[in-house]
């Protein structure tokens, strides 16, 4: 995993850290060696898994929170003993006994020996993985990290306009030159969708006409809506052009783990995928793990961008969630989602059958987006009207909201979105039909990723380092924009470093703010001024 002389040294360190702890580990109470059998719990829904086994990491963590010991170490709330009673009097202290300090009997999270790597290899053999690093700074840190691993100052990038606002980060640290592909949109639904390989091979293409070559692809597959790509295809594709593809998967970590899934990204061909294992599985958020597979990308230089952006103070709470995670779910790879998948086809028939309410058909059966423009109100007021009823949606936007289904989701939880949404349907159909009106159309369209902008005049690593001012927005259309202009959730920025400002862009802007959206990344979220580039070249 490790190439430079410097990070070996570093890795070995830490090995025989580990190997040194035995002794003490043994008067402690510890395990000794990454093989000790773990037998005191289980985990309710994985009995099965590993003859009743603990994850290895669980079962430290639990170890040491029992240790009687003096420690001189940080954190500074020693363990809990200094914990800040306004937060211990929310989640209870239990958090703080088990948030400790690169303890030896763990390792290093880049260790080629020890419990994070045998964790690690679990996780790659679960997901059909060649390896797999566990990641603390969610899937943004694994998207930056592939894209820093595939893409040198200079070279291209082919990726969708409508990409997380992550990948935008990665061509800053990078320096890749972007290459857009526009995503499918639908105008009923106000959103984007997937890409072709058609679109892939007409990008390859025009870059092939000017004598260039991508560095790598970048899809995102499945969407926050639920919607796959053909990722066989598209693979196939970029493999026979010797071009590695890297999915964010951030929506799709529990893909391919039941028949009615799709299958991952992984067993579709790629090269890297992301995955937020703390979306749809269990871990805590903030967590993730990348997969790689095959011999395209150079995993050493993979693991070095991963060292230069994970910290070096990895939270061993994240890493033992994504461990239990992990777990949970091979202890019944095939069935687990079964309650979960039932569910979401009971609400689906459920809110089907509420009067000007329209279910979106998507590959994901556990994403729910439900349509309500024919109520003539927008998926933000209907967002606002659940919320006041108890119920949380995960997304919302011009024309729709969207609900993530989990492993926690129970029928009562369905029963109290059905009956929000029958509220909805109700108040709005009965006043639309007072007025002897039809639907009162709420539209904005979806300019994100559907509407070539004015181009690009500096790539977003040359922009983040221009000098920069902030005037009125009006000012600001025909000038170089000079932060990232993000409609937020689900992070998909709308203008970004280098590309001229367009009318229509800040029309958009306005008017989401209008529907009760929110701008993020603008230094005025209010978007009532904007920065640009002074001077570009």
């Amino acid at each position: 995993m490790c190439s430079t002389s410097t990070t070996k040294r570093a890795c070995s360190t830490q090995e025989r850290n580990y190997k040194m702890t035995g002794k003490k580990d043994e008067k402690m109470g510890l395990p000794n060696n990454a093989n000790t059998a773990m037998n005191n719990m289980t985990i309710s829904d994985s009995k099965n898994s590993e003859n009743h086994k603990q994850p290895q990491l669980v079962t430290i963590l639990k170890a040491l929170a029992q240790q009687k010991v003096a420690t001189f170490q940080f954190p500074g709330h020693n363990r809990g003993r200094a914990a800040p009673s306004s937060l211990s009097d929310v989640i209870g202290v239990q958090p703080f006994l088990h948030d400790i300090s690169m303890p030896p009997e763990i390792g290093s999270l880049f260790a080629l020996e020890g419990p994070i790597w045998n964790a690690q290899k679990k996780a790659a053999e679960l997901f059909g993985a060649t390896q797999t690093w566990f990641l603390v700074g969610g899937t943004t840190c694994g998207i930056q990290a592939s894209i820093m691993a595939t893409c040198s100052p200079g070279d291209i990038l082919i990726l969708p306009r409508n990409a997380h606002k992550s990948t935008f980060s990665s061509m800053v640290l990078s320096g890749a030159i972007p290459k857009y592909i526009t995503s499918e949109y639908d105008s009923d639904w106000d959103i984007v969708g997937s890409i072709t390989p058609s679109q892939v091979e007409e990008a390859i293409q025009e870059l092939d006409d000017q004598g260039l070559k991508a560095s790598a692809i970048l899809i995102t597959s499945p969407t926050y809506h639920g919607i796959c790509s053909n990722l066989e295809k598209i693979s196939l594709l970029c493999h026979s052009h010797n071009i590695p593809i890297i999915v964010d998967e951030a929506h799709g970590a529990h893909l391919g783990f039941h028949e009615k899934f799709p299958q991952s990204a992984l067993n579709q061909g790629v090269d890297i995928s992301i995955q937020s294992t703390h979306k749809i599985l269990s871990s805590l958020t903030q967590s993730s793990m990348l997969h790689m597979s095959g011999k395209l990308v150079d995993r050493e230089r993979l693991c070095q961008c991963l060292q230069s952006l994970q910290s070096t103070s990895a939270s061993y709470l994240l890493l033992a969630s994504l461990d239990a995670a992990r777990a949970q779910l091979s202890g019944n790879p095939k069935t687990i989602f079964n309650k979960a998948v039932e569910i979401a086809m009971e609400a689906k028939n459920f809110i089907e059958k509420i009067p000007g309410i329209t279910v979106l058909n998507c590959d994901d059966p556990l994403r729910i987006t439900i349509g309500v423009w024919k109520l003539g109100i927008s998926g933000f007021v209907a967002n606002e009207i659940l919320y006041e009823e108890g119920v949380i949606a995960e997304l919302s936007g011009t024309r729709s909201l969207t609900f993530a289904i989990n492993l926690g989701t129970t029928r009562d939880d369905v029963m109290r979105l059905v009956s929000g949404l029958r509220h909805i349907s109700e108040t709005y159909d009965s006043l639309i039909r007072a007025n002897e009106k039809g639907s009162n159309d709420v539209h904005i369209k979806a300019f994100l990723g559907t509407t070539a902008t004015s181009g690009m005049i500096l790539s977003p690593r040359e922009a983040f380092f221009a000098s920069k001012t902030s005037v009125s927005c009006k000012d600001g259309i025909g000038k170089v924009c000079g932060e990232l202009v993000c409609p937020y959730p689900p992070g998909i920025p709308l203008l970004i470093p280098g590309e001229v400002i367009t009318e229509e862009a800040l029309s958009y802007v306005v008017e989401v703010l209008q529907n009760g959206g929110f701008v993020s990344g603008a230094a005025d979220p209010g978007l009532s001024t904007i920065v640009i580039c002074v001077n570009p070249a």
